[in-house]
């Protein structure tokens, strides 16, 4: 895809299968698209549709099956162990669950440390204290906390850790997997406008994975929506929620709840049918089955992800006609 600028990552063809008892799992299929410089790519699906796992392999978490994700023009995922190793320092990943994540054993001062203390960062311990203090300014920990253990901290706080830690190695790019979804509501609007505020102070990129709808609408400059591996949609955030082409993407933010009375539900997307097994995938579009403008042709021909109009793309055959009747 050609986007204006320079991308800071282009995932191109990217596959992540995994081996199972009953046959080859496609949890990513095929995958391509470019994330520029300081923006936030909102990446959002059911359960189980291989969110997670495109984040995970873009920066080779999980090794990817084939395909390519090039970091200003260099391929990582041939990168030799040692080249991988300076380039983790510019890639960086903040986990979903903040209480997993952190070794039980070290103190907040100890957890935000480690990154520096691996990577030889700093020769003296004054330094990498001064750097841990300044990292938890940054983020929003009172130093008081500074020898506390993680069960002594709540979730929002122990994200803070988690996000500190992500930040020591001032990188570049960050993967944010569900970051908030663990935490109550009070503390997830607390850690979006810190991660709001960082983004904006420092340029960082991000990819936000969310099954949240309206989280993501809040931080996201362009949403791409995935379904059983494959990406259906992507957009600016403005156009997806305005006039969703998709007839996935359609169904899903019409489940938005919405708080109020008077609202017409009656233009509630209910989904018919059961999603296809990831192991044995359908053929032709995956979302056949369940679209309710499903045509012969979809059950046989595979959509690509094509541009419909400047900055939008759809997987769909029949888009363009349903962009005329939004």
């Amino acid at each position: 895809m050609s986007l204006t600028g320079q991308p800071i990552v282009e995932v191109k063809n990217l596959k992540k299968y995994f081996h199972t008892k009953r046959g080859m799992l496609h949890a990513v299929d095929d995958v391509s698209f470019s994330i520029l410089k300081g923006e936030t790519l909102g990446l959002v699906g059911e359960s189980g549709c291989g969110k997670s796992t495109l984040g995970r392999a873009m920066i080779r978490l999980l090794e990817a099956t084939s395909g390519e994700v090039k970091f200003w023009g260099e391929d990582i995922l041939k990168l030799s162990s040692s080249r991988m190793k300076e380039m983790r320092k510019k890639i960086q990943i903040v986990f979903q669950d903040p209480y997993s994540c952190l070794n039980p054993r070290l103190s907040v001062s100890e957890l935000i440390s480690e990154p520096l203390l691996v990577n030889k960062v700093f020769s003296n311990s004054a330094d990498r204290i001064k750097k841990v203090k300044d990292l938890m300014d940054t983020v929003g920990l009172a130093q008081r906390l500074v020898n506390a253990y993680p069960h002594e901290l709540d979730g929002g706080r122990r994200q803070r850790v988690g996000i500190a830690r992500s930040l020591a190695l001032s990188p570049e790019f960050i993967v944010l997997d569900e970051p908030v979804s663990a935490l109550d509501v009070c503390i997830q609007a607390q850690v979006l406008n810190l991660l709001n505020n960082l983004q904006k102070e420092f340029g960082y990129t991000y990819v936000f994975i969310s099954h949240n709808l309206s989280v993501v609408k809040h931080v996201s400059d362009r949403i791409a929506v995935m379904y059983l591996g494959s990406m259906v949609e992507l957009t600016d955030y403005r156009s997806i929620f305005k006039d969703p082409l998709h007839p996935y993407t359609q169904a899903l933010l019409s489940a938005i709840p919405i708080a109020k009375m008077d609202v017409d539900r009656s233009k509630r997307i209910i989904l018919e049918g059961d999603v296809p097994s990831p192991i044995e995938p359908p053929a032709g579009c995956r979302f056949a089955g369940r679209c309710r403008y499903r045509q012969e042709r979809c059950s046989i021909e595979t959509p690509e992800l094509r541009q419909i109009d400047p900055g939008r793309w759809v997987a769909c055959h029949y888009a363009k006609e349903l962009k005329e009747t939004v």
